[in-house]
């Protein structure tokens, strides 16, 4: 009886596992306090903190803001929330995280006295009027493995286009600005509410600048007025 060659188990090629990239997510400088950062990088992924204007995680093009509940009724109360919801407007695919549904109360009567079929009223609106899905999580970790779930999902599962909405002439208008330091959305309108065009507020004079900028005066001057070497 002919034995097979001895060498044989060892000749076959053996499959090799391809490591797959990790997946990048982009994080907002000011999450780092957050523990969900952390949960992400210990589910594999590559993530990069800087400052975002939008929202405060990005991953595959989605946009995607977290609030503690806590943050959520403070958010609502003074009125941050909806020009973050307009903000976010920008991107075809957003996301709105509540987290901690089950560590406090969204409807407590301490919730800085906001009426609890205000708040149901308020993320109804969310999702009806500013066409944002909404979620609850847990805590951190439930939030981190939301977020790897959505990543994993093919484009075509995703109810989302994740191509990123082309802006009008007056969203075009009001990102340039955005581009000056300190200056955000709701200064960028006003801004071009005074001045009517870019070229104008350029070329305002310091007394006018100032008037309307207030404290941002010094920083947007300098960067005007600074050489480029």
């Amino acid at each position: 009886m002919k034995q097979a060659p001895f060498l044989d188990i060892f000749s076959r090629k053996k499959s090799i596992k391809k490591h797959e990239p990790k997946i990048k997510i982009e994080i907002d400088y000011r999450e780092q306090n957050s523990l969900v950062p952390i949960k992400l990088q210990t589910l594999g992924f590559e993530i990069e903190f800087k400052e975002l204007k939008v929202a405060d995680y990005i991953i595959k093009g989605i946009a995607i803001e977290r609030k503690t509940v806590s943050d959520f009724i403070s958010s609502m109360i003074n009125r941050r929330l909806l020009s973050q919801l307009e903000e976010m407007q920008q991107y075809e695919n957003k996301l709105l995280i509540v987290e901690g549904i089950y560590e406090k109360e969204l409807y407590a009567e301490n919730n800085g006295g906001v009426n609890a079929n205000a708040i149901r009223g308020f993320l109804l609106s969310i999702v009806m009027k500013h066409k944002i899905p909404l979620i609850f999580t847990k805590n951190a970790e439930d939030t981190a493995k939301f977020i790897s779930v959505l990543s994993k999902k093919k484009e075509s599962e995703l109810p989302l286009n994740v191509k990123k909405k082309s802006l009008d002439s007056k969203e075009q208008k009001q990102l340039i600005i955005e581009g000056f330091p300190g200056i955000g959305p709701t200064t960028a309108r006003k801004i071009l509410e005074e001045f009517g065009t870019i070229k104008k507020f350029i070329n305002a004079s310091e007394e006018q600048l100032e008037k309307v900028l207030g404290k941002k005066f010094e920083p947007v001057k300098k960067l005007i007025e600074e050489n480029y070497s």
